[in-house]
């Protein structure tokens, strides 16, 4: 096969493995009735399920980062994906409680302990150092449209059942957690043999020690990265908040919001590689592309504050879909700053990990802060939100600035 067509096929296949593997995690985002109805559980018992799985993910980053620098990340992402599957069909000819909470644990292992981090690093090894923002870009553009088809196909399979809610659900579980095992045998023809993907790559560096943790855990580029990587993420899960708001102040029906926030959610995910493309082409750098791209996002967010209180909802609408792009163009290459920051590839893992802990905070902190300011301030809760993004984007550009610095300093020392 072409090595530029095997390349690609690749990243496509990393973007089915990470648009599936996170269908069982989070299956009630889409089955949230059907799940509790089949198990028979509580809305308390449904959160306390995710919050098990989170905990794990927090406690697994880091070791599975010094794992995943030293081990293939091929074996590690065809075990972890083959795995899920597994646990997928345990679950489905179960749905009991108890073995659920054991279930969830075991995805925090098989979806977060060395996937996350041998997914990040294996896009890095495909592609070369030049290309780095478009190969992250592709991989996310891949990854939200595999995600959105993952719970469609599960969700026309549920349908099957007809009015069967419980055997509609085991259904969309068997399916949709089988799409995790294709990925995993896809990946086991395209991806390269494990000599050609070990952590000590062919220019001669060094394999990772255990004693690197301490290395990196001084460095405060990994720190900054990681800060970084938090905005970004944060941008990138709170244009969410886009959906209540259009219905709640501007008047915008609640289908029409929702087909708003689909196109946003996912379609818009097919603009990560042109983010790739501006900071590999255009800036030549992905840290100059992420100061532009904060900047533009803290100003929009700012102009939604300001928008006529006549305006079209049709008008309100579309606007939204403007710091959506940015969001998707920006997070898309966000995590390729770890080349940038001059952190050399056999400790690309470790670093993910690390910085993972600290940009995935988003999710259980901002939905606390903006749930309370909404439930407080009412529509006026939105003021503060988008006035907290716009001093976000600020931030994430100041931190981006820095690491283009201390990364142009960490490559000139060869650390």
């Amino acid at each position: 096969m072409n090595s530029k067509l095997r390349k690609y096929l690749t990243i496509i296949a990393l973007g089915l493995a990470g648009g599936s593997i996170y269908f069982l995690p989070y299956i009630k985002y889409v089955f949230y009735d059907a799940q509790i109805s089949t198990m028979g559980i509580t809305n308390t018992q449904s959160g306390l399920m995710l919050t098990m799985y989170t905990i794990g993910n927090m406690i697994l980053y880091i070791p599975g980062g010094i794992i995943a620098d030293k081990v293939s990340p091929k074996k590690a992402l065809v075990i972890s994906l083959l795995s899920t599957t597994a646990l997928a069909y345990i679950y489905a000819f179960s749905m009991n409680f108890a073995v659920a909470m054991v279930i969830w644990l075991g995805l925090s292992f098989s979806t977060a302990f060395v996937f996350w981090s041998s997914l990040m690093k294996a896009i890095r090894i495909i592609g070369t150092e030049e290309e780095q923002g478009f190969m992250y870009g592709l991989y996310y553009a891949c990854n939200g449209i595999t995600g959105a088809l993952t719970n469609t196909f599960a969700l026309n399979v549920y349908k099957t059942a007809g009015n069967d809610m419980s055997s509609g659900f085991v259904r969309a579980v068997i399916s949709g957690g089988s799409v995790a095992a294709v990925a995993g045998i896809l990946l086991i023809f395209l991806m390269k043999e494990d000599k050609k993907d070990a952590s000590a790559a062919d220019d001669g560096e060094p394999k990772f020690q255990l004693s690197d943790l301490g290395k990196l855990l001084k460095m405060p580029v990994v720190w900054v990265v990681a800060l970084t990587i938090f905005c970004g993420y944060g941008y990138y899960t709170s244009t969410s908040y886009f959906n209540p708001f259009l219905t709640e102040v501007i008047g915008v029906s609640p289908e029409s919001s929702g087909l708003i926030s689909i196109i946003r959610n996912y379609l818009l995910l097919l603009l990560a590689p042109v983010g790739g493309i501006l900071a590999d082409k255009v800036f030549k750098s992905t840290c100059k592309w992420l100061m532009t791209a904060f900047l533009i996002l803290a100003a929009l967010f700012g102009i939604v504050m300001i928008l006529p209180s006549d305006i079209s909802p049709m008008a309100a609408s579309l606007y939204t879909l403007i710091p959506g792009a940015f969001a998707m163009m920006m997070y898309g290459v966000v995590f390729s700053t770890v080349s940038e920051a001059g952190i050399p590839r056999m400790m690309t893992g470790t670093t993910i990990g690390i910085a993972s802990i600290i940009g995935y905070l988003p999710d259980s902190i901002y939905s606390v802060i903006f749930g309370k300011w909404m439930d407080q301030h009412g529509a006026a809760g939105y003021n503060y939100i988008f006035t907290f993004l716009m001093i976000t984007g600020i931030i994430g550009a100041v931190l981006a600035f820095t690491i283009y610095r201390l990364g142009k300093k960490n490559r000139e020392q060869a650390i």
